[in-house]
């Protein structure tokens, strides 16, 4: 039997015209750069008597400019009307452009493809909110993350070919200009026949007024991002992984050069696994997640860049001495640990930034995605340009390629603790992605029961002091646990709990104020509409059976009457964090990766709610399986 994942989405209507589109255009951007800086580099083109090296260098000031330009008035447009109209009109742009720069290519003029340059930049700044902010329109909510992954992976594995493919193309002389433009208005053409079939994304904002000052409008979009702090850390994270990867590909070439000493196919070679390794990592978030928005990869994500890019500059001190084409660098036995520091350097850069784009699509109002998005590109383009200047400084105080890509890798550890510092549940889901997903293999059932909004109850049987852990990495919306406020002010438990909004609770008789301040929670929280788990036990079994119900799941919806659903958990009897031969954690634990389940029922109407009935039902869920 098919298991639906990320891949079906490359069959349906509502996602491949999109991802064609975005893969035909960030290909088409990187064939005409690179040719043309190819031109400058090796085929002596030049304007106003300045030399390759001031060229290239404006070449890339000029890409980017568009970004700080034009991403506010891209967001508005986003907003404003339909995000698929709007991809037409800016593929039809791009052929315009591809026709002007094919004057250029015959002409050998450099200001005019400078000019492309920039209108090709202008295109990449309005399509790229529109890109981000229709996937929530076109996707389910357990679809974000792979369709996320996917672009990710078209993206990077565009710029890649785009790269190569231009330098190839352009070098095959004396016609390399003439296939140049062939190719670049084909695939100009292709992307917007693309385009042309993707399905109607209605506006979010259609009475948005457009404002056109561009630094009063980026300063209104900057403010209204901050208020929500995780999307704008969020903004801030993904603004870090350009900043740390421009510094990677930026030096790239120097490093194949003088550090490796590899000749250009050793730069193509890196190139080629970097992008390879964030293509893989991005497609692997869905499965490590299992389709969910886990944050608790990005923290993952953050230490493999650190752990490899720091082994990076110490596998490259120790490389054999010799000069090296790809080949040779390939069939060496001291170079494969840089080469899998690379691959890996990228996966990890996949783990990091893809839950992260997510996050900001499911967290931003759906009529400000668009204009979050434009937030984005304009940090990344800024965190980009201070990135250039940082390492051009530390170059020319004479600070090598290789400690460059090392103080990088350094500066991702101090980042990376300065925002999970400041968004405390990034580390807490990274906690329970870890302990959850290292200990147990999780069979689930029903979880689908669950509604995507809206207030609900959750009850479960109680087996051992993982069970909120398991539940929480298991269910897609965040859930605010009632808690023993003994397991609550457990070490380690108590920061996972306090950072979930976990809600401690005690009995009557050792703190009625702790008791009462908790059913006051518990009833704002379901009238916020959120959801609210408890084990209406009272307490871990002790005997592997399921104690009696206790009454405080009917005082609970007796005061909000919302639906119920039992669970069940399987498996964990027996456990390390079970009670079962003595006090728990206190025994020999079982193996890694121990199969367990969790069965989710149908939802009960608060009418129909009773703990006895809720009882029975979790004993049927449970089954046999203890």
């Amino acid at each position: 039997m098919h298991k639906p994942n990320q891949f079906d989405l490359m069959g349906q209507k509502r996602f491949l015209p999109l991802f064609l589109t975005q893969f035909t255009g960030a290909f088409n951007d990187n064939l005409f750069k690179n040719a043309f800086l190819v031109l400058i580099a090796f085929h002596g083109l030049s304007t106003a008597g300045l030399n390759s090296a001031v060229l290239i260098n404006m070449a890339a000031g000029i890409f980017i400019l568009p970004f700080f330009l034009f991403s506010t008035l891209a967001g508005q447009l986003a907003e404003k009307y339909d995000k698929a109209l709007l991809a037409r009109w800016i593929k039809g742009l791009e052929i315009i452009i591809m026709l002007l720069a094919g004057f250029g290519f015959i002409w050998h003029n450099a200001v005019l493809l400078m000019g492309c340059l920039f209108l090709m930049g202008v295109h990449s700044a309005f399509f790229g909110p529109l890109k981000y902010s229709v996937l929530p329109q076109y996707l389910k909510s357990n679809e974000i993350l792979g369709g996320n992954g996917l672009i990710e992976m078209g993206t990077f594995v565009a710029i890649l070919l785009g790269q190569i493919a231009g330098t190839l193309i352009i070098q095959q002389q004396p016609y390399g200009e003439i296939y140049i433009i062939i190719a670049c208005l084909g695939f100009a053409i292709i992307g917007y026949f693309c385009s042309r079939a993707m399905p109607a994304a209605p506006p979010t904002a259609p009475n948005l007024k457009i404002g056109w000052n561009v630094f009063a409008e980026t300063a209104k979009i900057l403010s209204h991002t901050r208020k929500n702090k995780t999307v704008f850390n969020s903004l801030l994270g993904i603004s870090w992984f350009w900043f740390f990867g421009s510094i990677y590909l930026t030096q790239f070439p120097h490093f194949a050069k003088e550090t490796l000493h590899g000749d250009a196919s050793v730069y193509t070679l890196l190139m080629t696994l970097f992008s390879l390794g964030v293509a893989i990592g991005s497609l692997l978030c869905e499965k490590l997640s299992d389709a969910t928005v886990e944050l608790g990869l990005v923290p993952f994500g953050s230490i493999g860049l650190s752990v490899f890019a720091i082994d990076l500059f110490f596998a490259s001190q120790s490389l054999a001495p010799a000069s090296y084409t790809a080949y040779t660098f390939l069939t060496g036995l001291s170079s494969w640990r840089i080469i899998i520091d690379i691959l890996l350097i990228g996966v990890f850069g996949g783990f990091f930034i893809v839950p992260l784009y997510a996050l900001i699509q499911i967290r931003t109002e759906h009529e400000f995605t668009s204009r979050a998005i434009a937030a984005n590109n304009i940090l990344n383009s800024l965190f980009m340009v201070v990135a250039a200047a940082m390492s051009i400084v530390l170059l020319e105080a004479g600070v090598s390629v290789s400690q460059l890509l090392l103080l990088a890798g350094i500066l991702n550890i101090f980042v990376a603790i300065y925002i999970y510092t400041l968004i405390p549940e990034f580390l807490m889901r990274f906690m329970v992605w870890i302990l959850t997903h290292t200990l147990y293999r999780i069979k689930k059932t029903g979880v689908e029961n669950i509604p995507e909004h809206g207030a609900v109850v959750l009850t479960c049987n109680h087996v051992s002091f993982m069970d909120a852990m398991i539940l929480a990495g298991a269910i897609r919306r965040p859930v605010r646990f009632v808690m023993d406020h003994r397991i609550y002010n457990l070490p380690i438990m108590n920061f996972i709990c306090r950072t979930a909004n976990a809600i401690p609770i005690a009995p009557t008789k050792e703190s009625a104020q702790m008791k009462d301040s908790a059913f006051t929670q518990i009833a704002q929280a379901l009238a916020d509409g959120e959801i609210v788990a408890i084990f209406p036990e009272g307490r871990i079994t002790s005997n592997g059976k399921i104690n009696r119900f206790m009454p405080g799941i009917e005082q609970i919806i007796k005061t909000t009457p919302v639906p119920v659903i039992p669970m069940a958990l399987q498996g964990l009897w027996g456990s390390f964090f079970s009670r079962k031969d003595g006090a728990a954690m206190l025994k020999m634990p079982r193996g890694i990766f121990s199969k367990i389940g969790l069965v989710v029922g149908k939802p009960i109407a608060p009418e129909s709610v009773t703990r006895l009935n809720l009882e029975q039902e979790t004993h049927v869920l449970r089954g046999d399986w203890q």
